[in-house]
């Protein structure tokens, strides 16, 4: 999806960064550990590279890493999924490795705070695959539009499908051959990113603000920026 115009290289979040916005989204992940696959419906907090989330206090994740006196070893995975229906719908998986441990018992009395102290991590796009360090992941901050993209892009395809229109006259026309169906996609502070689904497969290219956006009310100026550089024909920064 990130492909250099001329000698430029497109402006995206960097590995580290989608980890970290990955994780302040997610609402569910599945634990490997001892051979067993454990499925939980939690949000994670991230501390540095310290993951902490709940699980029942008698599930079987949280009974073996009670007996875990050196921590449990343990493997993350969580997936990305569009908000929007398009086909295929998973934009990435993440994977994290570490070792987990029994943090303290939560206020309802019926579940328990895990910490998972993170070792390496690993995300994997169609476009190709990125690991990160612990390190990394600590000195990582998420997206700033994370915690809304989900709400922001439904709105954006279902209530606004003229605005969607517009935006194609900023791709190049080769790619509107064939007349695809096209969908926002993904965004985050450097772009919206737009599916191009066709009958035998798609395609995403990346939109570029022309400066990033810092918050809801900057994401809502810099479309308007594309917008208008649809209106009039100007040219735009995409990948």
């Amino acid at each position: 999806m990130s492909l250099p115009t001329g000698d430029t290289e497109v402006p995206e979040p960097s590995t580290a960064e989608r980890i970290r916005s990955l994780l302040s989204t997610t609402s569910s992940l599945a634990v490997r550990a001892l051979g067993e696959h454990h499925d939980l419906d939690t949000p994670v907090s991230v501390h540095g590279s310290r993951l902490r989330m709940r699980a029942p206090l008698d599930a079987p994740l949280t009974v073996a890493a009670a007996h875990a006196t050196e921590g449990l070893a343990v493997v993350l995975d969580v997936t990305d999924v569009s908000p929007v229906a398009v086909r295929d719908r998973v934009r990435a998986r993440l994977t994290l490795a570490g070792r987990l441990h029994l943090a303290h018992l939560a206020d309802d009395g019926l579940s328990v705070h895990l910490r998972v102290d993170v070792a390496h991590a690993v995300l994997a796009t169609p476009y190709g695959t990125g690991a990160v360090t612990a390190e990394d992941l600590a000195r990582a901050t998420p997206d700033p539009m994370a915690r809304h993209e989900a709400a922001m892009l439904t709105h954006f395809a279902d209530d606004h499908a003229d605005a969607v229109e517009a935006l194609t006259r900023l791709l190049d026309p080769p790619l509107l051959a064939r007349n695809p169906d096209v969908r926002p996609l993904a965004l985050d502070r450097h772009g919206l990113v737009l599916r191009l689904d066709h009958p035998d497969g798609h395609r995403d290219v990346r939109l570029v603000f022309p400066e990033p956006a810092g918050d809801t009310e900057d994401f809502g100026h810099r479309m308007h920026d594309l917008l208008t550089a649809a209106h009039y024909g100007l040219p735009a920064h995409r990948g």
